[in-house]
């Protein structure tokens, strides 16, 4: 299994599915490039993730041509009686008998009292003694702190999936580099999510941009992917491709996958100092926000929005504020009501950011 998977959380909608024809093609052109490993979640754009799988993936190709990860989603269910028909669902919506890997999904302070009254971690566990799982783990934003206590709790789990790129490394909301020590210390194996930070390592202040040209080759997606998948304890960084130009970008470094040499290394330390003495709302636009937000604030468009006209000058944000929240909800709607922190995976505090937007585009 190559180092390289098909994170299905980013892909193209045509109205209110995924766009099936562009979904079948990346799915083909990722499978011949000898890369197998796709990864979804229930929750991921509306359901929609799971169906399109089942569709464009599981109903074309023999199961064991492909790994198919899927996760035990907090919203997902109430009680712990609820769990094996969720998860039963899982299955039927992707097309498959059983998942390689079954993660319990997005593990924080906030979530897993839930899953543990809800038995989540051993329900997985029978899951897989019943052969309709092959690995089980979870996926965690928290402490490194946090995280040790739930490996203590559970030493059974095999995988831990955590956000890395090179940006969090030392971030005090994230804390990319400790919580991998941990997972090194207590032998678990790591998948990555958000290497290119929701896009934000692609999109580069024109200083980071020059920092990489000057290495002669490579995208800046190329530089971040790369920077995770040098780690040893990791085994899949994913990427949430939604066009053949990013997936053609990404095999052309990961099929053949090549560490960052020491020149690149300390290319990709100068552009995260550059980053780093920017002002900038480390949003990874994941929409956990967006579901339960009572005033319909689309809060990662508006985030969005504010960092490229504040951080990057020289490109003009290819829409207004006043197009940003046509039909939604304004910043300064905002009732404060802190849902919105609860589901976010960056721990950002979103109320004041919401004022700090407002205050900056409403003004009177």
């Amino acid at each position: 299994m190559k180092k390289f998977g098909f994170g299905c959380m980013r892909l193209k909608m045509n109205g209110d599915e995924v766009d099936y024809a562009l979904f079948s093609e990346m799915i083909d052109r990722f499978l011949a490039a000898g890369c197998t490993y796709f990864d979804t979640a229930r929750v991921y754009l509306g359901g929609q993730s799971e169906v399109a799988l089942g569709k464009c993936l599981a109903a074309r190709y023999p199961r064991e041509a492909f790994q198919l990860t899927d996760k035990l989603s907090s919203f997902c269910f109430q009680t712990a009686e609820e769990v094996r028909p969720y998860f039963e669902d899982m299955l039927r919506a992707c097309g498959v008998e059983y998942f390689d890997y079954l993660l319990v999904h997005s593990v924080n302070s906030n979530t897993y009292d839930h899953f543990t009254r809800c038995r989540a971690f051993e329900q997985a566990q029978e899951f897989k003694a019943e052969g309709k799982v092959k690995h089980v783990g979870f996926s965690f934003h928290d402490s490194p702190e946090f995280l040790e206590m739930v490996l203590r709790e559970h030493p059974e789990v095999e995988v831990v999936q955590l956000q890395l790129n090179y940006l969090d490394m030392d971030s005090p909301n994230v804390q990319s580099r400790k919580n991998y020590e941990v997972c090194e210390r207590y032998g678990k194996k790591v998948i990555v999510m958000e290497p290119v930070k929701g896009g934000s390592l692609v999109n580069l202040p024109r200083a980071g941009k020059e920092v990489f040209d000057a290495l002669g080759g490579g995208s800046y997606a190329s530089y971040a992917i790369r920077f995770a998948a040098s780690f040893p304890n990791v085994i899949m960084v994913l990427s949430g491709m939604n066009t053949i130009e990013q997936m053609e970008d990404n095999l052309s470094y990961m099929a053949d996958f090549q560490p960052l040499t020491p020149e690149e290394q300390t290319a990709v330390a100068k552009v995260h100092d550059i980053i780093r003495s920017m002002p900038k709302i480390e949003c990874t636009s994941c929409k956990y926000c967006v579901d339960g937000c009572p005033q319909g604030i689309e809060i990662p468009t508006l985030f969005a929005l504010y960092n490229r006209q504040v951080n990057f000058v020289e490109c003009r944000a290819p829409w207004s504020y006043a197009a940003a929240v046509e039909g939604h909800g304004k910043a300064g709607d905002c009732i404060r009501c802190g849902k919105c922190e609860k589901s976010c995976p960056q721990k950002l505090p979103i109320r004041e950011l919401l004022q700090n937007v407002a205050a900056h585009y409403e003004k009177k």
